[in-house]
């Protein structure tokens, strides 16, 4: 029997003792029931001069925070079996590495009760969250390097949402239900999706899956205490040039449902004809409406002048948080998460591709304007705006995910189980079948990636003359190559058709530039299946790896009625899965499938493995461990050496203030304050904030209303030359039409540092105004 928690027996002792008589008494009684904990916690990381991740753009470093990035995390466990965790990352993808480090942190606390094998790591693929936390050579050069910061914030908030959702273990149930969203994803390699067998694709309505699959969490005590469901779309409404830390559409629409359920908890539908500014807030719970006429607001607001910066506690930040302040005592947090799926070649920018300077549509099998890719952009539902683009895509996904929520009514029952093995993609022998019942041997390569990896997206174009669909290379790109690794003949031929740019999976100075041994896991809940895989499927590849995972299991005698669901970005990160047809084509999927043509074919054998060891209760072998690459990690980021103001000036003294006796009005204007600050990379406020709106209660009391977790609040950090000591935060509100109208002033909260390494943090105010 695993150990069910102290904190279980604490709260449920009773409770739990019965329920485990039932389930010896009445079999029927056991299999309806799980223990179920959900936990969530902050990983936003580094919020200045570390290159976010995704966009592989130089360019683009962090400044800032949209909204607060975090890991959420759901147990699933029989009260005397097994049990797995699932956690979702407001992050681009998951790490091998990290993933390592925190099943020795787990184990540590737990012994073997959570284990590489029970534990799945997934990303939302938000390309706007901090990187520098891979362990490959490949995926850190652009952040130049190992960025510790990053790391250590995903491992610590991973373990953190870990320990959460053990410690909230208790008797439960858990729904699923599944709906299409229609607007919320559209295939940006279509002539690659054409490629595939006719036959198959009128199988198929769409050329992308529009399914969600979503659970939904009810504890028996409490009640409904989460969600987590899986949708294919891409992390990419935010662009290549954005520069605040944000989980993009997904991490939106998490934050949306938490809120949503907080604020009404979970009663009734969201309304298809809300208004776009009313993103559900829980403020009305704890702000009554002043009945002050507007002179006398503006008195009010007249006695409260910015002072100047003062001294404050580390705690001081993350005690103001607003949804602190808002926690119900003893009772769980309610936990949503947007997961990703077979995303490859999902993106949101639903309005489609066109060319920046004609107005044009781009190129249909290349994605280029006049030959070049620079020009090729897609774009998102609020065109400009990525902003609006970003919220609309992540509104309509919380739409539909209330809608499942509110009408879930399939539970889950059975048993939870789990396989999980390690295998090296880079010499695997692969079976395939061929026509008359023969079969034929072929092998899958060393990762390496193509000439139209180097040419980006509709979702974030690359640069020079690089083109998507490219199958042939140029000379000089060749002989740039050639500086760091020419590929052999073998590897050529093992690749083809896929011209080499980079010959990653041969690369090993200073240590390995790709990844060779990946994991691959199923979970089983009931009739629920989820398979983690390391990489980004497109939709065909994701489509076939479920069917044929599905009917090896319904072959087996496991019944008809299986959910079966593809975690995409899980464990580690290999780039894409295509199918063989997508790979000849080689847009930037297919250039971007590292281990060669029959990678798809590989994942399908490997999991009908899992599959018949999991139906048939069998042991599966571990296969080969991974490197732990920490020690070889190279770091060439510059530290932060020292902050400093002008003479006579505080950190945290307002440099720009709103105007005296200003009113604003809701649902229009925008307030913007600026104060002398600090490198935000000297606290990162973790579970704290940087920035906050507070409401006037009384005469002299301030309640905090909006922080860095809210949709209508920016932080942005700046300093006038790359080693300035100084700098400066600005923050910007954009009051909603939901805000109540009350007397109003924005706080800042930083962290400076001197010259012999003291951190010393800080806060600010602005002046008090008037929201009418």
């Amino acid at each position: 029997m695993e150990l069910l928690g102290v904190e279980i027996r604490k709260r449920y002792g009773g409770l739990l003792a019965i329920f485990v008589v039932l389930c010896a008494v009445g079999g029927a009684v056991c299999e309806s029931n799980y223990l179920i904990g959900l936990g969530s916690y902050d990983i936003t990381g580094p919020a200045a001069d570390v290159n976010m991740m995704g966009y592989a753009n130089t360019e683009q470093t962090a400044s800032g925070v949209h909204f607060r990035l975090r890991a959420r995390s759901f147990v699933a466990a029989e009260p005397q079996g097994k049990r797995v965790v699932f956690v979702n990352l407001d992050a681009c993808m998951a790490s091998q590495l990290v993933k390592l480090k925190v099943i020795e942190r787990l184990k540590a606390r737990y012994g073997d009760l959570y284990t590489e094998k029970n534990v799945a790591i997934s990303g939302i693929h938000t390309h706007a969250g901090p990187g520098g936390y891979l362990q490959y050579v490949v995926y850190i050069v652009t952040s130049l390097g190992f960025v510790r910061q990053s790391f250590d914030a995903l491992v610590d908030g991973i373990e953190q949402s870990i320990i959460q959702a053990h410690q909230n273990l208790a008797p439960g149930s858990v729904f699923v239900n599944k709906g299409e969203i229609l607007d919320a994803g559209v295939n940006r390699s279509p002539s690659a999706y054409l490629n595939n067998p006719a036959a198959e694709r009128s199988k198929y309505k769409y050329d992308v899956d529009k399914e969600m699959t979503l659970l939904k969490f009810v504890d028996n005590q409490w009640g409904p205490v989460g969600s987590f469901n899986w949708f294919a779309t891409h992390g990419t409404s935010m662009s290549r040039t954005n520069s605040l830390i944000s989980g993009d559409n997904k991490g939106a629409a998490a934050r949306f449902m938490e809120d949503w359920f907080e604020e009404n908890g979970g009663r009734g539908a969201y309304s298809d004809d809300i208004d776009a500014d009313e993103i559900p807030r829980r403020v009305s719970n704890i702000v009554y409406d002043r009945h002050a006429n507007h002179h006398e607001l503006l008195e009010l607001a007249a006695s409260f002048q910015s002072p100047p910066g003062t001294p404050a506690t580390r705690s001081l930040s993350v005690a103001r948080r607003v949804r602190g302040v808002l926690r119900q005592a003893n009772k769980p947090r309610f936990v949503s998460a947007f997961c990703q799926s077979n995303c490859g070649d999902v993106s949101p920018n639903v309005l489609g591709a066109f060319c920046t300077d004609t107005g044009l549509p781009c190129d249909f099998n290349h994605s280029t304007c006049g030959g070049k890719n620079e020009l090729c952009y897609g774009r998102g539902p609020g065109y400009p705006d990525e902003f609006e683009s970003t919220r609309i895509i992540g509104e309509r996904q919380f739409k539909k995910a209330v809608d499942l929520f509110n009408k879930a009514s399939e539970q889950l029952t059975g048993k939870i189980e789990y396989r999980h093995t390690y295998i090296d993609f880079s010499q695997l022998e692969v079976t395939l079948p061929k026509k008359g019942g023969d079969s034929q041997v072929v092998k899958t390569c060393p990762a390496a990636m193509g000439f139209g990896f180097a040419a980006g997206t509709t979702d974030g174009p690359g640069a020079f003359d690089f083109r998507q669909g490219d199958d042939k290379g140029n000379p000089f790109w060749r002989l740039v190559r050639n500086v760091l690794k020419t590929p052999g003949k073998e590897q050529v031929d093992c690749q083809s058709p896929k011209p080499i740019l980079l010959d990653t999976g041969e690369m090993k100075q200073p240590y390995d530039w790709a990844p060779a041994i990946l994991p691959i896991q199923i979970f089983r809940i009931g009739q629920l299946i989820i398979l983690s895989v390391p990489g980004e499927f497109t939709t065909m590849a994701g489509r076939r790896l479920r069917d044929a995972v599905k009917a090896e299991l319904t072959s087996g005698g496991h019944g008809g009625n299986i959910h079966v669901v593809l975690a995409g970005l899980t464990n580690t990160y290999s780039q894409y899965i295509t199918t063989f047809e997508e790979y000849e084509v080689q847009r930037y999927e297919g250039a971007s499938t590292l281990y060669g043509p029959h990678t798809l074919s590989a994942y399908i054998q490997e999991f009908k493995k899992l599959a018949k060891a999991l139906i048939s209760d069998q042991p599966i072998a571990p296969g080969p461990q991974p490197p732990d690459l920490l020690d070889k990690q190279i770091s060439l980021l510059t530290p932060v050496v020292m902050d400093a103001t002008p003479a006579g000036v505080s950190f945290g003294d307002c440099s720009t203030d709103v105007p005296h006796n200003s009113t604003f009005k809701r649902g229009h204007d925008m307030v913007t304050v600026t104060f002398w600050s600090a490198c935000p990379r000297n606290d990162l406020m973790t579970e704290g904030t940087f920035s906050l709106v507070e409401i006037l209660h009384g005469k002299d009391s301030w309640v905090p209303v909006y922080d860095d977790d809210d949709f209508c609040l920016r932080f942005k950090w700046s300093r006038p030359s790359k080693f300035s000591t100084r700098s400066q935060a600005t923050i910007e509100w954009r009051i909603p039409q939901s805000a109540t109208p009350g007397v109003y002033r924005i706080r800042h909260f930083g962290a400076s540092k001197n010259l012999v390494g003291s951190i010393r943090h800080f806060t600010g105010s602005s002046s008090a105004f008037v929201v009418a």
